[in-house]
């Protein structure tokens, strides 16, 4: 697929099948991902592949940090609970600080949301549709713990794959000209 053309055609799609999304394909979202910019090379990416069984237990933490909150409802506990089986496969998103001290930790960052767009290209590519997810529970203490990320690194966000239940709509921008200043 042209590149220009999957950048206009990729939606974020959250609508998918359960059908199992195959390792090697996963892999290769993985590999797309590391080929993105990033200052001094420190590579600051680092990726957890959620499938299986392991929804479960992200689906665990998830209701461990609305307890942690506050929320006692049962009906909103378990639909914490399911979240994770919105996709066959989740790929959390997570910056580890280099240990070059020129590197800012915001180009760190910057570095991996680059390399969680080229995962959602790759995707779109290989006929995948994917969100990106967020949120509260994203920044919380127990889901580094859960990933086993170190103290010092920053959970970014989940990457929901899997394939699309039905075509995906296509997208809409503002007009380039109404986003860009040309100093000259």
């Amino acid at each position: 697929m042209d590149i220009l053309k999957a950048i206009k055609t990729r939606r974020s799609f959250g609508l998918v099948k359960n059908d199992e999304v195959e390792d090697e394909v996963i892999r290769q979202i993985l590999e797309a991902g590391t080929w993105a910019p990033n200052h001094f090379r420190t590579e600051p990416w680092r990726y957890f592949v959620i499938k299986g069984d392991g929804r479960k237990q992200l689906g665990n933490v998830l209701v461990k940090i609305a307890q942690k909150n506050g929320e006692t409802d049962e009906k909103k506990l378990e639909k914490e609970l399911e979240k994770p089986f919105r996709a066959p496969v989740i790929i959390a998103a997570a910056a580890a600080p280099g240990e070059n001290p020129k590197a800012f930790q915001l180009e760190e960052l910057g570095a991996v949301y680059a390399s969680v767009q080229n995962m959602l290209l790759a995707a779109h590519s290989l006929g995948l549709a994917g969100i990106w997810r967020t949120g509260q529970p994203t920044y919380d203490p127990l889901m580094k713990e859960f990933l086993g990320l170190p103290a010092e690194g920053t959970v970014l966000g989940f990457l929901y794959f899997g394939f699309p239940l039905r075509s995906l709509q296509e997208g809409k921008r503002k007009p380039v000209e109404d986003v860009t200043k040309w100093i000259q």
